[in-house]
Parts: C-alpha cells; structure tokens; sequence
C-alpha cells in the first residue's frame, strides 16, 4: 500500500477491502458530510459569498482547512479504501470545529477504538442486580446496549403504567419514546429529550461489536416515524449517561427526574444499562415520596 498522490501525509489507500465496505465506514463518510454541511463559512474565517448551492462549506474548503488535498478529502467521504492517521483525523475535528463527544465518534468510526462493545444481553437479570432494583425507592430500570427494556422495579410501573402490561414484541426505550403515545403526552420536555436520545442511540450503536440489531431497529424506527427519521438524519452524538426527565402526573402533579443510567457488565462481557431516576430536591422530592411510598 502506497502513499496516495497529491494527499498530504496522513491518507494512504489501497485495493477495496471488507473494512472499507462496513458500516462504520459508512456511517463514518456520512457523519463527515453532516458536520461539514453545518458549518457557516464565515466561523471558520471565510467569505460567505452568496452563489453557494449547498449549505455549509465545500469539500475543498475543508480539506484546505484540514490541510489534506481534495482528492484525498473526497474519497474518505465516498467511503473508498483509505486509512487515515491520527493527526489527520486531528484536523478534520479541528476544521469544523467538533465537540469532544463527536470527536471520539470520529476515531471510533475511523480505527474501530475504542473496543467493540457486546450487544448481546440476557432477557432476564440475576444476582445483585433485582437486588440493586428492589432497594431503589424511586423508578428505576435495566435494558440491553440496544436499549432493550428487560426489567424494573415497582416504582418503575407506578410512573410508566404501560410496563405493567405484556408487550408481545418487546419493549425498547427507543421505540416507547417515538412510537407511545401515553409517553409523549406525560413529557413536555419530549421533544428536547428524543433529540438527545437518537444523539446517544447513534453513540451507542457506532460502539456495538455487532450493530444489526441496531441498524434493524433504526430502519423500523424510520419507516414508523417521520421524526425519527429527521433527527436520525442529521448524525447527532452525545453521551446520555445523565439527562433531565420531566414527568406530568395528575397527582401529585410534574415532578422533575435526574435520569442517571450506569453500565453493568456481566461476567462474560456483555453489558447492560442500568438507569435510576432521582427526583430533584424540594416540591419534586415531596411529589415523589408520595407517588413511591416505602414500607
């Protein structure tokens, strides 16, 4: 494999191999589309002009930026056989400016680091963990990497009524949050919250050994939702180890959660999400020892 003409040190290319075919490839070249298309011209110093026919910055304009030739810039966004050094992948974050978050997706994607994460996970849970969901006074619930609902505790089913009833396909948070109605109309934060939701799925997924199961639940999700479908589209990341969750209730009235979900990982290496919901101090903390009573 040789240094590819006209490229500025950091690409070299080859024949097309299974890796340049996969999904992280794919999903790479069109994350690198996405974030280009949102930068103004004029935040990274240049002329705005006004004979531009698509938004954002021009591939040249980047791999100016980025200090990589044009040619090189386009074949990494048309998925071709390329690998890409770290320093260069340094200045494609720097150029557009990325967050922390979409810079790590960016190396994820790109070399496959950190490690693959399993996605595979027991339909059930043993040992400490329906300990863990017992003593937990307030909502709290484990699902798969896949966000997979595998199981709750009391609490859990006092807010989310539904969970009490059998759910013949399964249940993912996911899906509950697009496609349950009951779920969208107890959160007025709903719209804010899927946001970051498919933001963090999108993260999840990127880190999976194994994203069948996730690309399988999106292309569901996109066909039954034109808001997934949007949001989806726009190639969002953000980890969602915590997020605010405000939940409309009759009685006692709204309270407001701190969702924290913590990563438990079994001893065979597969890994679950375990979230515990916490009410915030004063009227919400009052609201919620009265909807969850301990004995």
């Amino acid at each position: 494999m040789g240094l590819c003409p006209e490229w500025s040190d950091g690409l070299t290319c080859g024949r097309v191999t299974d890796s340049a075919r996969s999904p992280g490839r794919a999903e790479l070249t069109r994350f690198l589309r996405s974030r280009r298309e949102r930068v103004r011209p004029e935040d990274v110093g240049l002329p705005s002009g006004s004979r531009r026919r698509t938004p954002g910055l021009r591939r040249e304009e980047l791999a100016r930026l980025a200090d990589v030739g044009v040619s090189g810039y386009t074949w990494l966004e048309q998925g071709r056989d390329i690998h890409v050094s770290e320093p260069l992948l340094e200045r494609l974050v720097a150029a557009p400016r990325l967050t922390l978050t979409e810079r790590l997706h960016i190396f994820e994607l790109a070399h496959g680091l950190p490690a693959p994460r399993a996605v595979s996970a027991p339909d059930s849970v043993s040992g400490v963990l329906p300990w863990l969901l017992d003593a937990h006074p307030c909502p709290a619930l484990i699902s798969t990497r896949r966000w997979d609902l595998i199981a709750w505790n009391a609490a859990a089913t006092v807010l989310y009524s539904d969970l009490a009833r059998p759910a013949p396909g399964g249940r993912n948070a996911l899906w509950e949050l697009f496609m349950n109605p009951d779920r969208r109309a107890s959160m007025p934060t709903w719209a804010q919250a899927v946001r970051r939701a498919v933001a963090g799925f999108r993260l999840d997924a990127a880190r999976a050994a194994d994203r069948s199961g996730f690309d399988a639940l999106v292309e569901k999700l996109q066909a039954a939702s034109p808001e997934f479908a949007r949001l989806w589209s726009e190639h969002d990341v953000v980890e969602t180890s915590s997020m605010l969750k405000v939940i409309l209730l009759s009685e006692p009235g709204p309270i407001e959660f701190e969702n924290v979900t913590l990563t438990y990982s079994e001893p065979d290496g597969r890994e679950l999400r375990v979230s515990f919901h916490a009410p915030r101090p004063g009227p919400h903390l009052e609201r919620a020892r009265k909807l969850f009573p301990r004995p």
